[in-house]
């Protein structure tokens, strides 16, 4: 019976050692993706800012609240069908920034779609790739960094310039009780595209330019706090300026007219929901990276450990029963004692 449990136990073992490495080279890359049909709203609050009135003069002033909500929705159609052409899991998310002035009335909403791969988090470049109506290819991460991202700095795509540049990573810290990554990225003074939905009826932000002279310029220090196993950010900052500059809105060649200037962080609320949602999903990807094949491979470990022993003492038992026992042994010159 021995033999046969060691027997047994030396197969688990092995199927146990097999299945380790099978799970974290094979299953792992497959299994670890972003799902195509993934909904999420997000509450941003930029408190005590300059945002410009454009019904009252077109003269900026400060305000006690400016609220972004951004919602993420998957479009699962859409996936599959550049799945189709791209030959790998594709994820496309139709975003929109919605902006808010204090008086509950929107001052400006920015559509995206943003098309990556769902396992390594790099774009794909496909038809509809777009930001608020103007074509667009990505270079680089926007929204979600890569799983077990690393401590580096990336290239991140703006939104707001249509470029990509290096977001820096700075150091790691401690963020609501969890380890997180935290990179930077400075947007110097660029001029950028007016959104096309405006507070004012009648105005096509495309004429304005070349009917006033007036443009748009924006900068902005952006901060992230990244979880490094699933790349997920659970905190956001942005230091965000926005100036009309020239023409006859801000009041001659050399004119500037502050659009919008505030610090733009998560509300509470949606911060701690992004955390409890980040652990969990942090959980599984560790379950299946790391936990499910250490184990694995522990416990064959400890299951050829145990039918070798099984087998040695087995071994014992039989050796001891075939020496005969004192009482039993036939003495040299063949005359029993």
């Amino acid at each position: 019976m021995r033999r046969r449990a060691s027997l047994v136990l030396l197969a688990l073992a092995v199927f146990c050692a097999a299945l380790a490495p099978l799970l974290r080279w094979y299953a792992y890359p497959r299994l670890a993706k972003i799902p195509p049909n993934q909904y999420q709203e997000m509450v941003l609050e930029a408190k005590d800012a300059t945002l410009l009135d454009y019904t009252g003069g077109m003269q900026p002033k400060k305000v006690d609240k400016v609220t972004i909500v951004q919602t993420l929705k998957g479009n699962v159609e859409a996936s599959r069908e550049i799945e189709a052409s791209a030959g790998k899991d594709v994820v496309v998310w139709d975003t929109l920034s919605y902006i808010i002035g204090p008086d509950g009335k929107m001052v400006s909403q920015i559509p995206e779609r943003y098309i990556f791969d769902a396992h390594t988090q790099d774009p794909v470049h496909a038809t509809g790739e777009m930001v608020d109506g103007d074509a667009v290819k990505r270079q680089g991460i926007e929204f979600k960094w890569p799983f077990f991202t690393e401590p580096r700095d990336y290239l991140y795509f703006d939104a707001q310039t249509r470029t990509s540049s290096p977001i820096h990573y700075v150091g790691p810290r401690r963020f609501k009780g969890m380890d997180v990554y935290y990179f930077e990225q400075t947007i110097p003074w660029t001029k950028v595209a007016m959104p096309k939905k405006m507070p004012i009826e009648g105005i096509d932000p495309a004429t304005i330019e070349a009917a006033t002279g007036t443009t748009l310029w924006y900068t902005a220090k952006v901060r992230f706090w990244v979880d490094p196993v699933t790349g997920a950010p659970v905190n956001a900052e942005q230091d965000i300026q926005q100036e009309m500059r020239g023409g006859i809105a801000s009041g001659g060649p050399d004119g500037k007219l502050t659009a919008f200037a505030g610090h733009v962080t998560m509300r509470e609320d949606y911060s701690d929901y992004t955390v409890d949602l980040v652990k969990a999903n942090r959980a599984k990807v560790l379950a299946l990276h790391t936990y499910a094949p250490a184990g694995l491979a522990a416990g064959g470990l400890a299951l050829l450990g145990l039918a070798l022993w099984l087998e040695a003492r087995g071994r014992r038992v039989r050796d001891d029963e075939r020496v005969p026992r004192d009482d039993e042994r036939v003495p040299r010159d063949g005359v029993s004692a």
